[in-house]
């Protein structure tokens, strides 16, 4: 954990102030379908591993507040160029799990049930430590598989690559135009 958390912490060393965040992630939603784009609203944490276990960093404090991980003012811009390029945007909360497997039917109910809209392996780590460390975290989801109870196929690595492939450009036209609405000019 704290290998793939160091590129924050370098992060926060350099001075940066926004972390901008992707994944690849299966839908629980039962409104969601392969390809849409879904804005991170918040996150539910199911690693086995906390990444701020150990020592604390003097980055932030011991036990930091996590009500707000997800910027709001990103998140209205991310909104806005959305509406403005005609692009479908979802709204949801993350499943952060360690993986490798993708998840049974089962599983997929119950994360579900306990309040994802889409999970993957992996965005919660990195959003922590950044959060931690004081730096602005936004993040996107594009929704590769579906883990709805009668959607749910066996799933290929493969698969997942060329559902996220086909829609990265879209997210890509977000994540340029908000740099763009977010750097003083």
């Amino acid at each position: 954990m704290q290998q793939v958390t160091f590129p924050e912490r370098v992060m926060y060393e350099l001075g940066i102030k926004n972390l901008f965040v992707s994944n690849a992630a299966g839908g629980l939603n039962t409104s969601y379908a392969i390809g849409d784009i879904m804005l991170i609203t918040d996150h539910i944490n199911f690693f086995p591993d906390h990444p701020l276990h150990g020592p604390n960093f003097p980055t932030g404090p011991r036990f930091p507040d996590m009500h707000q991980v997800y910027d709001r003012e990103l998140q209205a811009i991310a909104r806005e160029i959305a509406a403005e390029k005609g692009i479908h945007l979802v709204e949801g909360v993350y499943v952060g799990v360690q993986g490798p497997t993708y998840e049974t039917p089962s599983e997929y109910k119950m994360y579900r049930l306990l309040g994802g809209d889409a999970i993957g392996m992996s965005t919660v780590p990195e959003v922590i430590v950044a959060h931690h460390c004081g730096i602005r975290c936004f993040g996107i989801s594009i929704i590769t598989d579906l883990g709805v109870e009668g959607k749910i196929v066996e799933v290929s690595h493969e698969e997942v690559q060329k559902a996220a492939n086909e829609v990265q450009p879209m997210m890509a036209t977000i994540f340029r135009e908000l740099l763009i609405r977010i750097t003083p000019q």
